[in-house]
């Protein structure tokens, strides 16, 4: 018994792993629908129903080949916003909108997470009503435009498959350029490197030149050549000032040394 019982738990365990893993395709369960082939066409023209895929969790609000005629005509690009404002990034069911205990409750679409939603483009608003569960834009001042239909699909807690009446489109949407591609990050300048002061080249070392005196002329001939005359220096002349005043010197020295011995002599005799 306690064997069985493993068992049959081990099976559902397994179960429910599988089925909260399995990737949903929305493309297939819409094929399903007939009178959701137009809304699955644009869908699939767009790309959303490759980014729907690529969810864990969303709920569709579809739109029947009645509601859809006017996006048709629609620029493919205005109506993949329009349309991705259609894929709330929830699960919700008819149970749950029936059990919602706000008025209002405002939740988050595929188009607010593209990044090319305006003010709160990407939101809508879901209200409980008199008249039954309405959608409209989360902008300030939109209606309510969208009643709920009926459930068309569910896979919880993954996708839910919900039809609207009519397209729910945000105010603007229609008219807004594409996004601006990301701004180039300007790159830095360079630190500039701190040079040190250039050093004034080193002034160059002349040898002050030796003056040279014009020769003196000499004494010319009457009949011959020019007689060559050395040329006086300063630097000559000087030497042989020096050794006039030795001589001098020299003299006085001798004269007085005479007179000494004179001197002696006389002193010799006269003694």
């Amino acid at each position: 018994m306690d064997s069985k019982v493993s068992s049959l738990l081990f099976i559902a365990i397994l179960y429910l792993i599988s089925s909260t893993s399995t990737a949903f395709n929305i493309t297939k369960i819409l094929a399903q629908y007939p009178e959701f082939v137009s809304f699955n066409d644009l869908l699939t023209q767009s790309g959303l129903a490759k980014e729907m895929s690529s969810r864990e969790t969303i709920t569709v609000l579809a739109l029947d080949n009645s509601s859809i005629g006017g996006l048709n005509g629609r620029p493919l690009d205005i109506a993949k916003r329009i349309l991705s404002a259609h894929v709330i990034l929830d699960y919700y069911d008819q149970i749950k909108l029936s059990k919602l205990k706000k008025a209002s409750t405002i939740v988050t679409t595929l188009y607010q997470a593209s990044g090319a939603a305006d003010d709160r483009q990407g939101f809508l608003n879901i209200s409980r009503t008199a008249e039954g569960i309405k959608f409209g834009s989360a902008v300030k001042g939109a209606p309510l435009v969208a009643s709920l239909v009926k459930p068309v699909y569910a896979q919880p807690y993954n996708i839910s498959v919900l039809q609207v009446s009519e397209p729910i489109e945000a105010p603007g949407i229609d008219n807004m350029a594409p996004p601006p591609p990301p701004a180039a990050v300007p790159k830095k300048a360079p630190a500039p490197t701190a040079k040190s002061p250039s050093k004034a080249p080193a002034p160059s070392k002349v040898e002050p030149s030796t003056p040279t005196e014009s020769p003196t002329e000499g004494p010319v001939a009457a009949d011959g050549p020019v007689a060559d005359v050395p040329t006086a220096s300063p630097l000559a002349d000087a030497p042989m000032a020096d050794e006039t005043t030795a001589e001098a010197a020299s003299s006085q020295v001798h004269v007085g040394g005479a007179v000494v011995v004179i001197g002696l002599l006389a002193c010799m005799m006269g003694f």
